[in-house]
């Protein structure tokens, strides 16, 4: 009885308290991230080593396993984020969960390439947790607050980043590539457990049935910014991917020994997350007090800039330092596209604009590894590079000229 009493309490405190959930939120999502990285890195060498794969084939299975669980992950994101409008948040971040993990626990089990397909398009209807988690906090955080709060959840998003590489490293290491899929699969249902027992459905961000009926779930792409914003998720995605599934590839070529490789290529790939942990909160607040569309612009550029600075170096030390300089960058770019839909949208639209967004980030994610594997049959892998941060400026120079007005006053 006395225990019953103390968790009645405990989550009638958590609902009327918006920064305990934000902390619960943003450890789940560290959790989350730590999850992913400790794989996804990690995939192309687990196609070789563990799957049979042949190295003159890995380029092309790479974006085939990455990009099916983006398809169907963009398919069915808007779908998930109008039944979270309209059956509540809480419900969908617990259905990700629970897919995630059993998605994560199968692939440590798989044997061949096609099984690990099976598995990638598990992963892409179970898809949708980060947007819920951006749903759930932009609905439950004061308006004043939304830039400083979106900043701590990428902070979480990235320190999971820098976590998960290292891990993933030191577990295949020591144990083989299969145990961080059991590691993150047993990770997964600890955060769908939290979810179902501390997180409670924001108030006021359910909208009724017949409001949603009437209200078709791309509804909202008639609305001019929230389109741009979306298409500028969209694009960013597809840049980060055109370079992530080649980040191992290239620290093998730039580093000369041949030992510890795995862990070499983890510490250099959690370098961009733990430079984005840095600075997320300060972009956060940047937003907020001088506009979302200056921080998106400005934070575009520079990472455009400092990625194109990444195909110079034949030094592996000078490729993981400009590594670094870019997560500094990339850390304001995705919270200041999330603000810009916030600010844009009523509570009750919240689940469908983070669905749609999630749609855009998964398609530029499927077509991303696809462009770059294209690419990189044809010219050398530094390209990539040069490419990635010649679009990011573009899409600098796209909003500074488009929103130049309202960059102080969003």
């Amino acid at each position: 009885m006395y225990l019953t009493a103390a968790f009645s309490f405990c989550r009638g405190y958590i609902l009327k308290n918006w920064k305990i959930i934000l902390a619960i939120l943003t450890a789940n999502v560290v959790f989350m991230s730590a999850s992913y990285t400790m794989l996804i890195p990690f995939l192309p060498m687990y196609l070789v080593r563990e799957l049979g794969v042949s190295q003159s084939e890995v380029t092309m299975w790479s974006g085939v396993v990455f990009s099916v669980t983006f398809l169907i992950g963009g398919i069915m994101a808007p779908v998930w984020g109008k039944m979270a409008d309209t059956h509540g948040k809480k419900p969908m971040a617990i259905r990700s969960g629970l897919g995630l993990a059993l998605s994560y626990l199968l692939g440590g089990m798989v044997t061949s390439p096609e099984q690990m397909v099976g598995v990638r398009v598990l992963q892409g209807f179970a898809a949708g947790l980060w947007s819920v988690c951006l749903a759930i906090a932009t609905s439950s955080v004061p308006v004043g607050k939304l830039g400083m709060s979106l900043g701590i959840l990428q902070s979480g998003l990235t320190a999971g980043n820098v976590i998960g590489p290292l891990i993933g490293g030191v577990l295949a290491s020591m144990f083989g590539m299969r145990t961080s899929f059991y590691l993150g699969g047993a990770v997964l249902f600890m955060i769908t457990l939290v979810f179902w027992f501390y997180i409670p459905e924001p108030p006021g961000s359910k909208a009724s049935k017949e409001e949603a009926a009437n209200e078709p779930a791309t509804a909202l792409l008639k609305n001019a910014p929230i389109r741009e914003a979306l298409i500028c998720s969209g694009i960013v995605q597809m840049v980060i991917l055109l370079i992530q599934p080649i980040i191992s590839l290239y620290v093998e070529k730039l580093y000369h020994g041949t030992d510890n490789i795995i862990f070499v290529a983890g510490l250099v790939f959690s370098l961009v997350g733990i430079a984005s942990a840095m600075t997320a909160p300060f972009w956060g607040r940047f937003g907020q007090n001088r506009g979302f569309y200056l921080s998106l612009a400005l934070s575009s550029v520079c990472a455009g800039v400092v990625m194109i600075m990444q195909s110079v170096p034949s030094s592996l030390l000078l490729f993981a330092a400009l590594n670094f300089t870019v997560g500094l960058f990339f850390a304001g770019i995705q919270p200041s596209i999330s603000a810009i839909l916030a600010n844009k949208t009523e509570r009750t639209q919240r689940g469908r604009v983070f669905g749609m967004l999630f749609a855009a980030q998964q398609f530029g994610s499927m077509v991303g590894p696809l462009i770059g594997g294209l690419i990189a049959s044809f010219l050398p892998m530094n390209s990539l590079f040069v490419i990635g941060g010649c679009i990011l400026i573009l899409i600098a120079a796209f909003i500074y000229n488009r929103h130049r007005g309202e960059a102080l006053n969003i």
